[in-house]
């Protein structure tokens, strides 16, 4: 796409990223990027509507996940971009689609921050209730924003650090779990999932419907699986860093949510009225008389929460900066520090999800509730993008003569059958209430940027394509 935003001042720095990112940080995120909060609290809705069959609906989940990464993971490897598959769908498909994916992508993102940032609020104002919560939700905010400003290093350091409490966290939760059902923790015995299911309606005890329901809840949590391919190209060797990411993705998933959802339901019974209202982990952990079950709970989903909200502002920022740097931004974003930091890039997205932080507190709560409605299908539209990137990527690759080291498996079956899939759950979304109003603003958003994005390409191109202007004789 010929460039469609020009800055309007000169760029006094430089417009490039460092690989300022290690080996340790691109391994630690790949391995915890994908573990949010969403787990430990939003795991108890999705177990409570659809009883111990949520399994089904995150080992679902889990597998389009890891079909998704594949693909992605194929493209990433032959070309490590910051703009990912904003970047792909430009190349494999039109400028028009990397152009709508990248900005729906931030927009997802920039919404991402000022919930985070609510969610760290309330739990430090439940610490410190004599301190307003938009106080905190403000301040979270800006120093992690400051870190994102300072390097690379510095947000791959604080995520680092994030990722390995939150990988640890639940390394102890699951081995915590497991000796409480083999009878290893004294005075507190289990009835294991087979007496909780026999006990409590058996696997599907509202039947498989709510499963599809749930499964729509459960794919959201894994949003951010990708991130890593983003951030590998701030780092050393990038194509090497995404294909050992991508190889992990499967243990990754298997261990953090299938075999931890597999400990809750084993021990917490579906119906347990207190399991959405205080979360999965939480209610796990009060059932084996765990001391300060709510206070432990509390601090590692405040760390989740504030992995997640770092990763959102650098998220953001980096597909901002991808989007200036094809001319599909403003050229001022593209704009980098000595310490190759888009600094523009990362204030300007930080502003919107600050501004949209004060909109839920201070503003009526419907305009809140519809900007988050309209990302709420942003995560189904991402994933048939990378799909429809990689069917037409492939080919591309090998008419140009290029190999295709990292390939995608049962290429194009497997391919076909995520397109179908995600084409499906996006249908169901909108025969189901709960989700109807999501698709339908996602939608316009989509259709917004797109007409926006054909109508500003085509002035630019009829700029370009102008005529110059004969020069007048100076003696006429």
């Amino acid at each position: 796409m010929s460039k469609i935003y020009k800055s309007s001042s000169s760029e006094a720095g430089g417009t490039s990223l460092a690989p300022g990112l290690k080996q340790r940080h691109v391994t630690m995120l790949s391995i915890a990027g994908v573990i949010g909060a969403g787990l430990f609290v939003g795991s108890g809705h999705a177990i409570a509507a659809a009883g111990p069959a949520v399994l089904l609906s995150y080992l679902a989940a889990g597998t389009l996940v890891v079909l998704v990464m594949r693909m992605l993971g194929e493209m990433a490897v032959a070309s490590p971009d910051t703009g990912s598959f904003s970047t792909y769908a430009s190349r494999a498909i039109a400028p028009w689609a990397g152009f709508t994916i990248g900005w729906l992508y931030w927009w997802f993102w920039v919404l991402v921050i000022p919930l985070e940032a609510i969610a760290a609020a309330a739990i430090l104002h439940s610490w410190f209730p004599t301190i307003d919560t938009w106080i905190f939700a403000l301040s979270v905010t800006c120093g992690l924003t400051l870190s994102n400003l300072y390097s690379v290093a510095r947000y791959g350091e604080f995520e680092f650090w994030f990722a390995l409490a939150k990988v640890l966290a639940i390394i102890t939760f699951i081995i915590v779990c497991a000796v409480a059902l083999v009878g290893g923790l004294p005075n507190r015995e289990v009835s294991g999932i087979g007496a909780l299911i026999s006990a409590n309606g058996g696997f599907a005890p509202n039947g498989y419907g709510p499963v599809l329901g749930a499964l729509l809840t459960t794919m959201f949590s894994f949003m951010g699986t990708e991130i890593v391919t983003i951030a590998a190209a701030e780092s050393h060797n990038p194509s090497k860093q995404i294909a050992r990411a991508t190889n992990s993705v499967i243990w990754r998933i298997g261990l953090f949510y299938i075999v931890s959802i597999f400990m809750i339901v084993s021990i917490v019974p579906w119906n347990d009225p207190a399991l959405a209202a205080v979360g999965s982990y939480q209610r796990a952990l009060e059932y084996l008389q765990i001391p300060n079950a709510k206070f432990i709970v509390d601090v590692v989903v405040l760390i989740a929460v504030a992995s997640c909200l770092n990763s959102a502002i650098y998220t953001a920022s980096r597909m901002l900066f991808s989007l200036a740097k094809r001319g599909e931004a403003p050229g001022f974003l593209k704009v980098t520090t000595l310490a190759k930091v888009p600094r523009y890039a990362v204030i300007a997205s930080t502003a919107i999800g600050c501004f949209t932080t004060v909109i839920n507190y201070f503003a009526p709560e419907r305009l809140f509730s519809f900007l988050l409605a309209t990302s709420g299908a942003v995560a189904l539209l991402v994933y048939l993008v990378i799909a429809i990137s990689q069917l037409r990527m492939r080919k591309k690759l090998i008419s140009n003569g290029h190999s295709v080291d990292f390939k995608m498996w049962l290429y194009p079956g497997l391919t076909w059958a995520v397109i179908v899939f995600i084409v499906g759950a996006l249908g169901l979304m909108l025969t189901l209430p709960a989700h109807q109003g999501e698709v339908l603003a996602t939608a316009g958003l989509a259709a917004i940027v797109v007409c926006t994005g054909l109508l500003v390409k085509r002035r630019s191109d009829s700029k370009s394509w102008a005529p110059a202007r004969p020069r007048q004789d100076a003696n006429s």
